[in-house]
């Protein structure tokens, strides 16, 4: 990895390679995220994948806390069943706070992945690099239909809490429609892979997204729903799915 990093996480990551080296049940650490994508500032996280040998697995798994213990000073961890991910323990280290990943997997389980890791050390490199070209590495990208048939109900639920009056519900579901529809799509008009609205403010049309967000005001809300149904159309121009949802936009511009 031919990167230079803030001196914070040169630090921490200099810890941890020091605690993985001389650790018999280690064999590899990979780098993701920022580390590979580039864009790494002061505010980015460290995004680690430890691999483990097998034999040690179950053994390492259990004591994941003891072990980010180890690697300074932890204030918080906790694992990733919230992002699907049970083997992410997601650290917090101290006093100037650092936000450190740590993802434990065997190398075997290393054959479908959204992105290439870095190898920032292994006992034997030869042998992850291998394990790393075999991979299928897919990032996932949500398709026309996924989006056709996901945002008119997704819509009539911010469009319900609004006269129901649970303007902060309603307000949520906007910023949900930016994350799981407007932002990919954005991100798909602009040839980049979809990820939420992480960094779409290098995408050119990213201001559009404004429009959608909304006032602790119920008739700003309606207005922000109709602009959030105004911009799918037209992003959806761009790749329009096969089957098209009936009695739409109609329907939901009379309800909102």
């Amino acid at each position: 990895m031919d990167m230079i990093l803030p001196d914070l996480h040169n630090a921490q990551l200099d810890r941890i390679l020091e605690a993985v080296k001389g650790d018999a049940r280690i064999d590899a650490l990979l780098g993701a995220g920022s580390l590979i994508w580039g864009g790494f500032d002061i505010h980015s996280d460290l995004d680690l994948v430890v691999i483990v040998a097998d034999a040690e697995y179950e053994a390492v798994m259990a004591a994941r806390p003891a072990f980010a213990s180890g690697l300074g000073e932890l204030i918080t961890a906790f694992t990733g069943e919230h992002v699907g991910e049970p083997r992410l323990l997601i650290c917090l280290y101290g006093p100037t706070l650092l936000h450190v990943d740590l993802k434990f997997v065997r190398l075997s389980d290393l054959t479908q992945m959204v992105e290439r890791p870095a190898i920032l050390w292994a006992r034997d490199e030869s042998v992850v690099e291998a394990t790393l070209d075999r991979a299928e590495i897919v990032w996932p990208q949500a398709d026309a239909q996924w989006f056709e048939d996901r945002v008119w109900t997704w819509l009539h639920y911010g469009a319900t809490k609004r006269h129901r009056g649970e303007l902060f519900e309603a307000i949520g579901m906007l910023a949900f429609l930016q994350e799981r529809v407007l932002g990919p799509m954005l991100m798909r008009r602009a040839g980049r892979l979809q990820r939420g609205v992480r960094r779409i403010e290098q995408v050119p049309e990213a201001g559009r997204l404004q429009a959608v967000h909304a006032a602790y005001d119920a008739a700003d809300i309606a207005r922000a729903l109709t602009a959030a149904m105004t911009l799918y159309l037209d992003l959806r121009a761009d790749a329009p799915p096969a089957r098209l949802a009936p009695y739409m936009p109609d329907a939901m511009q009379a309800f909102i």
